[in-house]
Formats: structure tokens, sequence, C-alpha cells
């Protein structure tokens, strides 16, 4: 019985959900593209460009590095951005529903929780590297890693409020300065860090297997360059 050789062997049911996922989500923006650009919009015209560009990043970053990014990780990278600018921003999302901000906010900290937890795995296996660190310290540097992109993303939403004219930091009831928006941003980003954080450290210290594990697994075994 003949097998199939490997470069022969179909995407993996993750990697066409991303593609169908991914394709639904071009053909909307793609819309909404045409829409400003008829209706002479050109600054939603290049917002659109950019959140484009920023969802092929997971893509392009993974080629240029020759680094293979499991559909799952790039699958949330790509929802996150377009949930938070496409949606959030250009369609009114943050303002038509009070949560949407805590929800983003606080899957952003889970998710740049999970990001800081798979670094510092990389860290810790890489033999070029000496370094072990315990469970309670990568807990930590997985808290604020997330913590601090959080601080670096409520940078980037003031600097293109100042520097685009745009209303990234919403005003609030008694606060049209936007500043209790970012203070509640930050603070959610922070319930999602701590939460990826216990529980991670919780696993590793019962030397549990759990959801992370399997990520990490993944990305280990799609990429055993990294790990000579």
């Amino acid at each position: 019985m003949n097998e199939t050789p490997p470069s022969q062997v179909g995407p993996s049911r993750s990697q066409r959900v991303r593609h169908i996922i991914v394709w639904i989500l071009q053909v909307v923006m793609a819309i909404g593209l045409l829409l400003a650009a008829y209706r002479g919009h050109w600054l939603d015209v290049l917002t659109i460009a950019g959140i484009v560009l920023l969802m092929a990043l997971p893509m392009l970053f993974g080629r240029r590095y020759k680094i293979t990014i499991p559909p799952e990780f790039e699958l949330m990278a790509i929802l996150f951005v377009f949930a938070s600018l496409f949606l959030g921003e250009m369609r009114g999302y943050y303002t038509r529903f009070w949560w949407w901000d805590i929800a983003l906010h606080t899957s952003s900290g889970l998710l740049l929780g999970i990001f800081g937890f798979l670094l510092i795995y990389l860290l810790n296996e890489d033999s070029k590297i000496d370094l072990s660190l315990r469970p309670r310290f990568v807990a930590l540097f997985a808290f604020f890693f997330a913590v601090a992109i959080g601080a670096l993303w409520e940078i980037f939403e003031f600097s293109m409020d100042q520097l685009a004219g745009m209303n990234m930091q919403k005003p609030m009831a008694g606060d049209p300065s936007g500043l209790t928006d970012t203070m509640w941003d930050l603070i959610v980003d922070t319930v999602g860090a701590s939460i990826v954080s216990l529980i991670g450290w919780w696993h590793m210290r019962m030397q549990r297997q759990s959801l992370f594990d399997g990520w990490i697994r993944k990305f280990v075994d799609a990429n055993p360059q990294l790990f000579r």
C-alpha cells in the first residue's frame, strides 16, 4: 500500500477553517473598502488597507523568518485585529455595544499572556540559552508581558487620536478626555493576563496538561529548527 508523500498531504482541518474565516473577513473588508471609496471616504480606505496589512502580518512574519505559526494562533490574531479595528473603530461597535471594548481587552490580555508563556518556554527550551525559570517566574513574565503590550496599545491609541484625528480613546460619562476609558482598558487587560498567568502557574506547578501545553507543543513540533 503506497503512502502519500508528506509534500502531498493536504491542509489540516484547523488550516481549512482558518482559510474559510479569513476569506470571509477579506470579502467583508473588500466590500467596506469599495463603499468607502465610492463615498469618497479616503481615510476609511487607508484605514481598511492598514487593517488588511495588519491581518497579513502573522503570515508575512512566518514566511520572513521561516517560522510555522499554528493556525489557531494566526486565526486568533486576525480575528482580534478585525474585531478591534474594523468592527470596533470603523463600524462603531465600541459605542453600539458597551461590552465590546471590555470583551476585546480581556481577550487581548488572555492572548498576550499565552504568547508570553510561549516566549519564555522557547527561551527555557533553547539549548543555546542557559535559562531555567520556576513556574512562578514564568507566570510573572507572562503577566507583565501582557500588561506591557496592553500599555503600548494605549499609547498607540493616544498617538492615533493626536496625529490622525481619530477617536480611539473613547470619552465616557463625566470624562470627555478618554482617560477613564484608557484606565478601564488597562484594568481588563490586567484581569485577562492574571487569569492566564494563574492558570498557567497552577498547571506548571501541579505538572498537569492544559490547553496551553497543546498549543505550545504544536508550535514546537512545527518548528524543530528553533530547538536545536
